[in-house]
């Protein structure tokens, strides 16, 4: 292993810069705010988020360098680094806790407070922000030269290249721009429908796709193998399983049906079928998707905390030189027992002092095996999920046998998952960041209280996020299907009533059990087999197009650059559309949305309303080229 004593840093340890001012926390937090309520509408929708970390420094780096012509790059960092805390928050978030709100809207429960929300959220972040300080020393800094963390090593190489930061911070933009336009011309105006579809005649099956940048730019992001992946899923869920139902059981009326399969698909098509049927395939798959990817991983998992707490023996890493400096020990050991209390006293976890400390227990223990499987694999193959499906299975189990079922025992449950969901997601995140920061020359507690600082600033926003999308849409719907929380919330019903159509969901896990013996990887086909097949096309649209950039006959350095700003160009694109998105959302609980919609007024026949919508939909894949691949051809 390299003697990480002889690494240095891009700024050295005795240079002293600009890092936690007053500019790059303002910035950080209104980053953290932006990032996480879009992340939290597109994971909402998609089942996925994206990684904020890479555009927050793009945008920092052109603010900081360019605007305010300031030469500060550990600066841009802590912008980075707080910003980046949205996102992650947001993303433990909605897997778990708009379970409350499904349960509300069955009348089960009241609705979640704003402050309910909000402490769930605040108490899962700065666990998993306080859980890393410890944990610096031994995955980031001993382990320098094994774990590459690739989200973290690619940001400090943005930060790097500063010298492009205005270019590429207005790719950024641009991508915001051109995605609220098209999202007001699509959902605000409501000129061209969102999705279109098609049904072959005689066959039960519908194939089609949605229009949405934010949706497209995901496909981009990801790549056309998670891409086809996912869309694998929707073609088996649409176009063999809802015509068999169909074929089959035409005069069967199957539980959770109410009426026979032929008079459900002729009232509503292949979406009633999916909605009554699918949903719980779908759901068998991610469980045993999440569960047999947590298996896969737990070798790795034990190895990996046995290695933290043994590095963790030789104490924490607060050195007399500033880039060895973390929060000292003692106020991290105090705080932790402060929230360990908290989760305990809030009203919103019902749970006793020794359930407060198991929680405290898990949390740890997914934060170190999230914080090193990140650094290996990347923060988008962290199996997140499948530790909350875990989480939520044990505690739910722990909850029925003790006694404490129905209302209290099912809220307790979603609320020690969601503490837990948001320690990983927020320790996996920290972790890149702190990468970043060994890489570049940060001073370590620095950084840690910029992501204290955005943790706080996203918990405090997306309860008001949540609450507002609810009110618009509700969740489980077309417009924000949750998948997540969905799954966890039959999970816990299934534990706790047993009403579960398991014939369904056990058809699902066994789907999952042979894509993984077949090589794919099991979660996105997953997610495919849940989701409308029109969401999954519209990633696959994203993919294609990655796949084509891949595949262009260029300089390795030349494609490099378009997929880096086609990159840059989606993530603008998720972040315009999901904060348009909120803006809708907004005018829809006011009841200003139809004063805007001009669907009527147009009055397009099918036909040309779907024409229009696929010229839309070029429009967007037309301006991610624009911003790409013929943006580099221009400049040359």
């Amino acid at each position: 292993m390299q003697d990480n004593n002889q690494f240095k840093p891009y700024v050295p340890a005795s240079k002293v810069t600009p890092e936690l001012t007053v500019t790059s926390v303002v910035m950080g937090i209104i980053l953290a705010v932006v990032f996480g309520a879009a992340n939290a509408y597109l994971g909402l929708r998609v089942g996925m988020t994206v990684s904020a970390s890479i555009p927050a420094a793009v945008i920092a780096m052109g603010v900081i360098r360019v605007i305010m012509r300031k030469n500060s790059i550990l600066e841009s960092n802590v912008v980075q680094t707080t910003g980046s805390a949205g996102e992650s928050l947001a993303a433990g978030a909605i897997f778990t806790l708009p379970a409350l709100y499904l349960w509300a809207a069955e009348g089960k429960m009241e609705k979640p407070g704003l402050i309910e929300i909000t402490l769930i959220a605040l108490l899962g972040g700065l666990l998993g922000v306080f859980f890393m300080v410890p944990l610096r020393n031994a995955l980031i800094v001993k382990e320098h030269a094994t774990l590459p963390y690739p989200e973290g090593t690619a940001c400090a190489e943005v930060l790097l290249a500063g010298e492009e930061g205005g270019s590429n911070a207005s790719t950024v933009f641009a991508g915001m721009g051109f995605a609220a336009f098209f999202k007001l011309i699509i959902d605000g105006l409501k000129a061209v429908p969102g999705e279109i579809s098609f049904r072959i005649k005689g066959y039960a099956g519908e194939i089609g796709t949605q229009i949405y940048p934010a949706v497209m730019s995901v496909g981009y992001i990801c790549g056309p193998r998670i891409s086809s992946y996912m869309f694998a899923g929707g073609i088996l869920s649409w176009l063999v399983l809802i015509p068999m139902i169909v074929l089959f059981g035409e005069n069967l009326v199957l539980y959770p049906g109410t009426s026979s399969i032929g008079e459900m698909f002729a009232a509503g098509g292949a979406g009633a079928i999916w909605g009554s049927y699918i949903r719980y395939i779908g759901a068998g798959a991610l469980a045993a998707g999440g569960i047999i990817s947590l298996i896969k991983s737990l070798p790795l998992i034990i190895r990996t905390f046995r290695d933290a707490v043994k590095g963790m023996k030789g104490g924490t890493d607060v050195g007399s030189e500033r880039t060895n400096q973390s929060i000292s020990m003692k106020i991290v050991l105090i705080a932790i027992a402060i929230l360990t209390i908290l989760v305990w006293l809030v009203p919103a976890i019902p749970v006793s002092l020794l359930g407060a400390a198991i929680v405290v227990i898990f949390g740890f223990f997914f934060a170190t095996v999230s914080s090193r499987m990140v650094g290996l694999v990347g923060s988008s193959n962290n199996p997140v999920s499948g530790m909350a499906i875990a989480t939520l299975l044990i505690a739910t189990v722990i909850l029925k046998i003790t006694g404490d079922t129905g209302a209290h025992g099912m809220r307790a449950a979603i609320a020690i998952g969601s503490i837990i969901c948001i320690v990983a997601a927020i320790a996996g995140d920290t972790s890149q960041d702190l990468k970043t920061g060994f890489l570049l020359g940060a001073t370590p507690k620095k950084q840690q209280i910029g992501e204290i600082l955005g943790v706080v600033a996203a918990a405090l926003a997306i309860g008001g996020t949540l609450n507002l999308l609810d009110s618009a849409w509700g969740f489980g719907g077309d417009e924000l299907a949750a998948p997540q929380a969905t799954l966890m919330k039959m999970i816990i019903e299934g534990v706790m009533d047993g009403n579960l159509p398991w014939g369904l969901v056990f058809l699902g896990v066994f789907i999952a059990i042979v894509v993984e013996i077949i090589g794919i990887p099991v979660l996105p086909f997953a997610i495919g087999v849940y989701l409308p097949v029109q969401l999954n096309a519209c990633i696959m649209v994203g993919g294609l197009v990655r796949l084509a950039v891949d595949k262009m006959k260029k300089p390795e350095e030349e494609k490099k650059r378009i997929t880096n700003d086609g990159i840059l160009f989606c993530s603008g694109m998720i972040a315009g559309e999901g904060l348009v998105g909120i803006l809708l959302a907004l005018l829809a609980v006011f009841g200003v949305n139809k004063f805007i919609d001009i669907s009527g007024l147009l009055n397009l026949p099918e036909g040309v309303a779907k024409a229009a919508g696929l010229v839309v939909f070029g429009l967007v894949i037309l301006s991610l080229l624009k911003f790409s691949v013929w943006k580099k051809q221009k400049s040359k």
